[in-house]
């Protein structure tokens, strides 16, 4: 999905961009709101996501234009500071759909990100299907399939298998594995991410008679790779 980012501090808009990409999504940064406006007068997006300063109610401007301008259904998402209730109950009261509570934390930012997003297309989510080479995901359901056969995932296993699709070519530190499949809060012995990757190895069959092989970074991570 097009996402619109509006975030003049450039290292958490890079940082959130990255997030926002390596979950499938096309993000595109503005750092000042006319900026975006002059953008989004000419090409839609799919959601707004609005970094918010107490200092500068830009964003606030930003979200009253697009609830005069854009479609009604158009998911708008804050991230909010060190911000007062009486600050969150405005933004609220204006029109924006949800507020993340800033440091971002990835997890919570997808998975907010994403339920926004099904809430507002739901027909379009409740079928999307990604293709690589002979692989389907199908993100409604959870499922995966190989040509025509079905592969038989644990949830985890499905994730671990889409974070490594969607970063095709990208090698993937165990860090970023671990906060996009289990959480940033949780602690796991590393040989649990090296037996699910072993797992999705094996149960996709990622070798290169297969168009993809999935192999181990020195020191760093995994990187799945297209043959």
């Amino acid at each position: 999905m097009r996402i619109a980012l509006l975030d003049d501090d450039a290292r958490q808009s890079a940082l959130t961009c990255k997030i926002l990409s390596m979950a499938g999504h096309a993000c595109q940064l503005f750092a000042n709101m006319h900026q975006m406006l002059q953008q989004l007068h000419q090409e839609d997006c799919d959601m707004l996501i609005l970094d918010w300063q107490p200092t500068n109610r830009s964003s606030l401007e930003a979200v009253r234009w697009a609830r005069e301008k854009m479609p009604p259904q158009l998911p708008v998402l804050l991230m909010i500071g060190s911000a007062s209730e009486e600050d969150i109950i405005e933004a609220l009261a204006i029109g924006i759909d949800d507020y993340l509570i800033k440091p971002i934390r990835r997890s919570e930012l997808t998975t907010r990100v994403q339920v926004l997003l099904r809430r507002a297309y739901p027909y379009q989510h409740a079928a999307e299907q990604l293709r690589f080479g002979r692989y389907t995901f199908e993100t409604g359901s959870g499922q995966l399939r190989f040509d025509d056969t079905s592969i038989a995932l644990t949830q985890k296993e499905f994730n671990l298998a889409l974070l490594f699709f969607r970063n095709l070519g990208r090698p993937l530190s165990r860090a970023t594995i671990l906060e996009a499949v289990w959480s940033r809060n949780v602690e796991i012995p590393s040989r649990t991410m090296d037996t699910h990757v072993s797992r999705v190895r094996s149960k996709l069959q990622l070798r290169a008679e297969n168009g993809f092989r999935l192999t181990p970074v020195y020191s760093y991570g995994y990187r799945l790779e297209q043959v």
